[in-house]
Parts: structure tokens; sequence; C-alpha cells
């Protein structure tokens, strides 16, 4: 299994980035997929999930109205567009399976700061 995030980088307040994970080594169309993220000092908290059945979507409090998750089964490709983003958006931002079942990637960094 491999999960390779991109897409980050260093963003102004209220910018948007669109970050992808590229998924290899198991059937990724059948995973209930999300999106995960960690700030300096604190837990790693799972911000966005999207079903494999109907595509099905939910959002942590935090992001919701300014993130969307998506994913293309065709491409093993998940993306998070992500807007309006925050200061406290700044973290490193991993993909997985929603219940965290495979070996993290080494994630992508997103710093939002003026």
């Amino acid at each position: 299994v491999r999960l390779v995030e991109s897409g980050g980088g260093l963003v102004q307040p209220g910018r948007s980035l669109r970050l992808s994970c590229a998924a290899s080594g198991f059937t990724f169309s059948v995973y209930d997929m999300g999106w995960f993220r960690q700030a300096p000092g604190k837990e790693r908290e799972l911000v966005a999930v999207i079903t494999s059945t109907d595509g099905s979507t939910d959002y942590a409090d935090s992001v919701k109205g300014r993130f969307t998750i998506s994913r293309d089964n065709a491409k093993n490709t998940m993306y998070l567009q992500m807007n309006s983003l925050k200061s406290e958006d700044t973290a490193v931002y991993y993909c997985n399976d929603r219940d965290g079942l495979f070996s993290w990637g080494q994630g992508t960094q997103v710093t939002v700061s003026s």
C-alpha cells in the first residue's frame, strides 16, 4: 500500500489550495477514504470523509463549507479542495482509509500565513 499526498504549500489567508492523494497497492474504489491533518503539538484529526458506495461526504465542523473532498476511482486518486484558508488550517495533511487502516504517507505541508 502506498499513499502519496501532494499539493501543499504556503498561502495567504483567504486563498485556496487543492491537495491530491495518489493511492496504490489496494482496491481504492471499495474503501471509504479520508483526509486527516496534524498541526504542531496536536493530535492527528480527521477533517473530511468520502464513502466508496455513493461518494457521500462528511466534514469536521472546522472545515465545513470551506473544504470539499472528492475522488476519482478510475485514477485511484482523492482530492481536497480547500478554500478560504485560515491560519488554523496550518498542518501536515494526510490521506488514508477513514479509520486510518493503512500505513501513513509523508503527508503534505499546508502553511497559511500572511
